[in-house]
């Protein structure tokens, strides 16, 4: 029986020893991981690397992982979960509206570690060909590409997938949980706010409907759904 190829993941983290760690950790899980130490190498990486995903700190030396995540985003839709020793809730936020996929802070257990990079490769897999479309916004089934008129989106994959749920149940109620398990691959916490930072940064790059109503609606404590 062929050996499966193992996912190949870079981590940029000046901690030596938990990449050390981590590495071989990921090994078992079916996981390839290469480091990086410092930002400016970490960014140089990522930029010519093939990764599945990018595990990045947000305290670097020479340049921290926000500022890197935002470079990235430039051109580079891999997917990104972001790490902070700190857990500072504006970090979170930042990082997320900047293009993160997701967020652990550190210390975090190696094993929710693995569950996190597998809901991001689950959720960056080719699904069909099919094109959902409504009025003048369309967006690719498999590759998550989304066009607004000729004009192409640059969304982050959580957002495209985010999207792509709702759009899949145009003018019905998606709620809050079944919309973050579906498209970020986890359960919502109590201060959970990751869905709506996602929701927010999408509602900005969407812009409303040529007659002027949101294409996203909120329902007040319950969830999100697409108008069509």
């Amino acid at each position: 029986m062929a050996e499966l190829t193992p996912h190949p993941v870079l981590i940029i983290d000046d901690d030596q020893e938990l990449c050390e760690l981590l590495k071989d950790w990921l090994a078992v899980e079916g996981f390839e991981l290469s480091a990086a130490h410092d930002g400016p190498s970490g960014l140089e990486a990522a930029n010519q690397g093939n990764f599945a995903a990018i595990i990045l700190d947000v305290m670097l030396p020479g340049m921290n992982g926000l500022d890197i995540l935002r470079q990235l985003r430039q051109s580079c839709k891999t997917p990104v979960l972001m790490l902070s020793a700190r857990g500072e809730p504006v970090d979170r936020i930042l990082g997320l509206e900047l293009g993160a996929d997701d967020y652990l802070a550190k210390p975090c257990d190696p094993r929710e570690l693995v569950a996190r990079l597998r809901a991001l490769l689950r959720r960056s897999q080719p699904g069909s060909n099919n094109q959902l479309q409504a009025g003048n916004l369309k967006l690719d089934y498999d590759s998550l590409l989304a066009w607004l008129g000729d004009q192409p989106l640059q969304l982050t994959q959580s957002e495209a997938l985010i999207l792509r749920t709702l759009m899949e149940k145009p003018g019905q109620l998606v709620d809050r949980q079944t919309l973050s398990l579906s498209a970020l691959g986890k359960n919502l916490g109590s201060y959970d706010r990751s869905l709506d930072m996602h929701i927010s940064n999408l509602r900005r790059k969407l812009g409303a409907h040529p007659e002027g109503h949101p294409r996203i609606q909120s329902i007040r404590s319950r969830g999100y759904l697409f108008s069509a």
